[in-house]
């Protein structure tokens, strides 16, 4: 069964449609360019993504590229966009792209999953723009029109509300035009049916739409409260030798920023002061041993789950050489060579600090 509003979606896109620079060629879609987009869009606003995907683009202009790329080059033109295990599985199924499939991405929905960060939302969205399948799409753009449009008092947060969702997305697809209809749905969610402040007066859909006959809008979707977001303070070491150069150490390649170098430290426990928080997850991670000196500088950040308060300290190194314990990797570094790195934002706001201070461009 087509959704009752197709017709009067895809024309509202066929004027409307956004000009980007992953749909520059709208009748032959490149899967390597809607795959990026799509990988960068994930959690990220588009007027954010549109500058890092052209940089991409030109370092890495197709698929193969970017799976002869060194891992380390690929996580610095991701640096900034966060959320870098994207950036890892996006060189991994590049990789497995360029030498198991001969360069070409699957041409299916069900194929496409098997590659490494390509789940149900983005498998479908790149095989209906790039080849036409009739595969839905459901992001949270789509669950907000959807539960507008049907004035849905479910939780939408709930794996039976998406299980429904995900059906109806499937029964409303057209039977053709599969790729615009599926990338109107998701414009019309970032454009018109915002989160807040829905622009239900210029909308195509209204006349479809059981929240606006019932003046429900603000209310849905309906989404079950978040708990409160867990605070931790960590300890980093700006970590001096006798000759001015800067110890760096780079992430374990799974997990939290996996790959990116780091100030070296870690999460205060109970009963500990700062320094020696620092002290001791110097001697846990690198097995070497500091005199921690003063506060250098505070940097608050947020990551999805949970936020850290991060104090990091001048140190002098003292003794044991760094051994990669808790760490992938250690490079001894002088300030300005700290761009040829890649470091989360946090990391990059203490790299900012010293770069302020002229009496340390070491």
């Amino acid at each position: 069964m087509t959704a009752p509003f197709a017709a009067a979606l895809l024309a509202w896109f066929d004027q409307q449609a956004a000009d980007l620079p992953w749909r520059e060629n709208t009748h032959a879609p490149d899967p390597y360019r809607v795959w990026l987009s799509e990988i960068m869009l994930q959690q990220t606003q588009i007027s954010t993504v549109i500058p890092y995907f052209n940089r991409f683009l030109a370092a890495f202009p197709d698929v193969r590229a970017l799976a002869a790329a060194p891992l380390d080059d690929v996580l610095k033109q991701w640096e900034g966009l966060g959320y870098y295990s994207r950036a890892r599985n996006l060189h991994q199924t590049a990789r497995i792209v360029a030498s198991q499939h001969n360069g070409r991405f699957p041409g299916s929905a069900a194929e496409l999953q098997s590659l490494p960060g390509i789940g149900r939302y983005t498998a479908g969205a790149i095989a209906s723009i790039c080849y036409g399948e009739r595969a839905p799409v459901l992001d949270g753009n789509v669950i907000r029109v959807f539960a507008r449009l049907l004035d849905l008092p479910d939780d939408v947060t709930q794996s039976a509300t998406k299980t429904k969702l995900w059906q109806l997305a499937a029964d409303w697809l057209p039977a053709g035009r599969t790729g615009a209809y599926n990338q109107a749905l998701m414009e019309l969610g970032q454009t018109i049916c915002r989160p807040r402040a829905p622009r239900c007066d210029v909308c195509p859909l209204r006349t479809h739409c059981a929240a606006y006959a019932a003046g429900t809008q603000a209310q849905r979707p309906v989404k079950r409260r978040k708990a409160p977001t867990p605070h931790y303070d960590v300890a980093a070491g700006i970590i001096y030798d006798d000759d001015g150069r800067l110890l760096i150490a780079q992430r374990p390649p799974d997990g939290l920023l996996g790959g990116l170098w780091e100030f070296p430290g870690g999460k205060q426990e109970a009963g500990e002061t700062l320094p020696q928080t620092l002290r001791r997850e110097l001697r846990e991670e690198l097995a070497i041993e500091v005199t921690v000196g003063e506060l250098f500088v505070v940097v608050r950040h947020a990551f999805t789950h949970f936020k850290i308060t991060l104090h990091a300290f001048e140190c002098r190194y003292r003794s044991g050489p760094p051994q990669t314990i808790g760490a992938q990797d250690f490079a001894w570094v002088r300030l300005n060579e700290l761009d040829r790195y890649s470091f989360g934002k946090a990391d990059r706001d203490i790299i900012a600090a010293l770069k302020s201070r002229p009496d340390l461009l070491l």
